[in-house]
């Protein structure tokens, strides 16, 4: 072998070995081995906190919704009709006296009462407040008109002509009174603490028709009954062609010296 066949064979062990030694670690990432150690140094890796951030999901709230009101029908002005249904559909019985009522007990009225307080007067007039410290009360009344209702004492009679050419003619003439009497008798109770309140308004049932009282149909005193009490109260009374009226405010017996 001549000294040239000995050059290329010692090119070609040295490309082998650039090759395995160089060129294929770097093709695959590896450090390069030439067998000569280095020294190492060590770098001290400084760790800061961390911080992590997580996302919350909050609840949804519902939207809440009102319904708006039923607007109120408006009325047309005309007179409505309406008519009648069997009472059974509503659970009521013809039989009852007060169908589904409450009934009120009425058994303290029935009781013995006691005058508490007395007013008397002819004409129209507005008491002073007073006190009923009862939770129960009766107002009994009565009034006496000054005459018949409209007129009612005329009657129909004859008259005879005297003096004139017509002289002993007669003739149709209304005889009595020609004055007409209309007696109002009314009784306003009212709520002293609290002046808007109209407690009840009285008038005598039936109306002031004298001519219809004789005895024993005289239905004087008539009473009114109060289940309420306890608070001050003062009348207004209108009083028209009367010759008295008596107010006559009594409590059951019992309620004295307990209240």
């Amino acid at each position: 072998m001549d000294k040239k066949d000995i050059a290329y064979l010692v090119g070609a062990l040295i490309i082998i070995l650039v090759i395995a030694v160089v060129i294929k670690p770097l093709a695959t990432g590896q450090p390069v081995n030439t067998g000569i150690a280095f020294p190492t140094t060590t770098q001290e890796v400084s760790l800061k906190p961390v911080h992590v951030y997580t996302e919350t999901t909050l609840p949804v709230t519902p939207l809440i919704t009102t319904t708006p009101p039923t607007p109120v029908p408006t009325w047309d002005s005309k007179i409505k009709t309406f008519g009648f249904v069997d009472p059974g559909t509503y659970g009521i019985s013809m039989n009852d006296s007060l169908p589904g009522g409450t009934r009120i007990n009425n058994s303290i009225a029935s009781r013995a009462t006691t005058s508490y307080a007395a007013i008397s007067g002819k004409y129209s007039a507005t008491t002073q407040v007073f006190t009923i410290p009862f939770p129960y009360w009766e107002l009994w009344y009565t009034a006496d008109p000054a005459g018949p209702v409209g007129g009612q004492g005329q009657k129909l009679g004859t008259s005879t002509v005297t003096g004139s050419e017509e002289s002993g003619s007669t003739h149709t003439v209304i005889q009595g009174s020609y004055s007409s009497s209309f007696p109002e008798f009314t009784v306003q109770v009212m709520d002293a603490d609290d002046p808007n309140r109209i407690v009840r308004t009285i008038t005598p049932p039936g109306g002031l028709d004298k001519s219809l009282w004789t005895s024993p149909n005289d239905p004087r005193p008539w009473k009114e009954r109060f289940f309420e009490g306890s608070r001050n109260y003062y009348f207004v009374i209108t009083a028209h062609a009367l010759n008295s009226y008596n107010l006559d405010i009594r409590v059951p017996t019992e309620y004295i010296g307990k209240y």
